[in-house]
């Protein structure tokens, strides 16, 4: 495996430390909002590099986060009047939807950093021991001229740097590197904590380094991920934090994966802008849905450009990528009409060809897009033999395990067959229907009872009545 290390600028062999298990840290949603499909881009990146290095046999260990105290989660919660863990638990819960409609791995620590105070009052004391940091106004700050190497993985440039002004704010400018806030005086009206620190909460950056320390164990952890957005100043001031510590690196390797983009309608040339709420150009996956398409086919999109490489969204490539996820099945569907006969060698051998050719891409800093150019390929030339008579019910198996192992890593086949499990319409409302069907028939409301049943046929639900009663089951 080779992945592109933000931290050196280039491609590098990659391994766990210990050759056996991965540690890795991935930043994950800031529960003010709703997570839109932009961030998920960022996950389902991130899911897949997981995936591939479960295909290469290693173990993992995997925290991926929620921020749910800093500027904006306090904000919200205020606006919302809502006591900060209760207006919170509502976008860890969807976030939480949307990452298993997506096909997200379970991860093995999954923190609110509120549950993690003491860690991070451990860390900024820790600072304070080895002289990195001042108090002002209750207020504490990191010093970022007691630590040299500030600015390494952003390549800041030394001489923009303004050590001694201080910034509050958890987000801020890419040329306003100045000393930054690790825990923040009390104000009225915002939860605090004591931990051992004067009465306060934490800044943003202080969470995901001390919740790496202290789940990951010893320091340097092998793998850091996240968005391009986080570069700076985010997991700058982390390493910062960790590293100025423990005095020990932070992470060995840094993956950051580029912006969704939103390709705007106009009569001109067409442009396009990054995906932000605070651009109020979000999507999310009911948008999705309500366009008619399944989060299957989100994923593939996401998969089908490099990502390191800014994703270009609209409609129209939703619809493509339904088009191809569509190639697949049904080729996959072909397998199950296959004449009679033994195992072709030639098919084998296509199998092997393809297989390594996919590994290649994968290990090849996880060149997805290119893995399912692959797919494709081999989709084509199979097609070929079936229509010539030459892949006989025999190659079947094979064929069928060779896209399972592809899959694996994807994610992409297993995600639209558990789609396909699920009735077009929840359990719930299907039984209420039929009751209150039921209950228009008895009062001999056969107009209202027709439009309940012509209205599930509409969305894939047939009824069938029996002496029994009731029955229902997908078109």
């Amino acid at each position: 495996m080779r992945l592109f290390n933000t931290l050196t600028r280039r491609e590098e062999p990659f391994a766990p430390a210990d050759g056996k298990t991965v540690r890795m840290y991935t930043c994950g949603l800031t529960v003010y909002a709703r997570g839109h499909i932009g961030n998920f881009r960022t996950f389902v990146a991130l899911d897949v590099l997981r995936r591939a290095l479960e295909f290469e046999g290693y173990a993992i260990r995997q925290v991926r986060n929620y921020t749910d105290v800093d500027d904006r989660t306090i904000a919200e919660s205020l606006k919302a009047r809502k006591p900060l863990r209760e207006h919170t638990q509502q976008f860890v819960e969807a976030f939480e939807r949307d990452a298993a409609a997506l096909g997200l791995e379970p991860v093995e620590y999954a923190p609110r950093a509120t549950d993690h105070i003491a860690a991070m009052a451990g860390m900024i004391q820790a600072l304070e021991r080895n002289g990195h940091t001042y108090t002002t106004d209750g207020s504490i700050y990191y010093k970022i001229s007691t630590f040299p190497e500030y600015g390494k993985l952003a390549r800041l440039d030394h001489a923009g740097i303004k050590s001694g002004a201080r910034v509050d704010s958890d987000k801020y400018e890419k040329d306003d590197a100045r000393d930054f806030v690790l825990w923040k005086a009390i104000k009225p009206g915002e939860p605090s904590w004591e931990a051992g620190l004067p009465p306060g909460r934490p800044g943003w950056h202080i969470e995901c380094s001390a919740m790496a320390a202290e789940l990951l164990g010893e320091l340097p952890i092998d793998l850091h991920g996240g968005g391009i957005d986080l570069i700076f100043p985010h997991h700058e001031n982390e390493i910062a934090q960790a590293e100025g510590a423990t005095n020990r690196q932070f992470s060995r390797f840094w993956v950051h994966v580029e912006h969704l983009m939103i390709e705007i309608e106009a009569e001109e040339l067409p442009s396009s802008e990054k995906m932000s709420k605070s651009l109020g150009n979000v999507y999310n996956l009911e948008d999705v849905a309500a366009q008619g398409f399944r989060p299957s086919t989100l994923r593939y999109v996401y998969l089908n450009t490099h990502y390191r490489k800014q994703l270009k969204f609209s409609w129209s490539v939703m619809a493509q990528a339904e088009e191809a996820l569509k190639r697949l099945t049904d080729f996959l569907a072909r397998l199950d009409a296959l004449p009679a006969g033994d195992a072709n060698p030639a098919t084998a051998a296509r199998l092997d060809e393809a297989s390594a050719a996919f590994a290649d891409h994968i290990r090849t800093d996880l060149n997805t897009a290119a893995a399912l150019g692959v797919m494709f390929e081999l989709v084509r030339a199979l097609n070929s033999a079936i229509d010539a008579g030459e892949l006989p019910a025999g190659d079947a198996a094979s064929v069928r395990d060779t896209f399972e192992r592809f899959d694996r890593v994807l994610g992409i086949l297993s995600l639209r067959r558990a789609e396909e499990a699920r009735p077009p319409v929840p359990v719930e409302d299907i039984e209420r229907l039929i009751h209150e069907r039921r209950a228009a028939r008895a009062s001999r409301n056969f107009a209202e009872a027709d439009r309940i049943r012509k209205d599930l046929d509409s969305r894939g639900i047939l009824l069938e009545d029996t002496t029994a009663g009731t029955r229902w089951k997908r078109k």
